[in-house]
């Protein structure tokens, strides 16, 4: 699909696309709102934009869509397809590294009470374990932000999926 196709759609289809992306409605309805666009800049910087801040509910909603790094989807609210094409350079088929992604997501949602997320497209599964650890150091405003950016980047990956 282009961005001409996605300009047409019809809203509730647009919009059942849009929450696989992120699945907040705010967001979903600001960048409906936003249709026509002229280009996929104009479109990723006004999606960019409505994701830079997430309530907290919003927030909880966003993750709701999200399984563990390093697990497959199990719940009927994860983008299956998604997450499994997005997590395909996370290989937990080593014993060391499915144990300390485990150990991992267990130590992150006992510190910040919430799943860990990182756009995992087109990283290697050493390099997403150096980012857990890494953001495990951080404290909870700081940890927070980052959650919301990599939400927000997540999804423009699959914003870019949809619309062009």
């Amino acid at each position: 699909m282009g961005l001409p196709e996605f300009n047409d759609l019809d809203e509730d289809t647009a919009r059942e696309r849009l929450a696989a992306c992120l699945p907040v409605p705010r967001w979903v309805q600001e960048v409906l709102d936003g249709r026509p666009y002229a280009g996929w800049p104009v479109l990723e910087q006004h999606a960019a934009a409505a994701a830079a801040v997430l309530s907290d509910d919003e927030l909880d909603a966003a993750l709701a869509g999200h399984p563990r790094i390093g697990e497959r989807p199990s719940s009927p609210e994860h983008e299956a397809e998604l997450s499994t094409r997005e997590q395909s350079g996370v290989d937990v088929a080593d014993p060391e590294v499915a144990a300390a992604l485990a150990d991992g997501n267990a130590a992150y949602e006992s510190r910040f009470d919430r799943v860990f997320i990182i756009r995992a497209a087109g990283r290697s599964a050493p390099e997403v374990l150096e980012e857990l650890r890494r953001r495990l150091r951080n404290d909870e405003a700081t940890e927070r932000r980052e959650t919301v950016h990599e939400l927000r980047d997540i999804a423009l990956l699959r914003l870019r999926e949809v619309a062009t």
